[in-house]
């Protein structure tokens, strides 16, 4: 869970530190937003399997540790 937290908290700084740039450039909220997520818009579909995929794995781990866990505590 703390490996999840961590990588949420992270991109979503990320995000608001790309967004905030963004502002202080003069751009208006809306673009900024558009600005920080384009890169996902513009994807091939091999490289959205590559992701997705990644984050398949990386959530099924998760979930993986966490189930053990769970059985050596009983």
């Amino acid at each position: 869970m703390k490996i999840i937290g961590v990588s949420l908290l992270l991109s979503g700084s990320v995000i608001a530190l790309s967004v905030g740039i963004d502002l202080f450039q003069g751009t208006k909220v809306l673009q900024a937003l558009y600005n920080a997520l384009s890169p996902f818009r513009v994807m091939e579909v091999a490289e959205l399997f590559v992701l997705f995929s990644l984050l398949f794995f990386f959530f099924a781990e998760s979930l993986y540790l966490v189930l053990k866990k769970r059985q050596q505590k009983q």
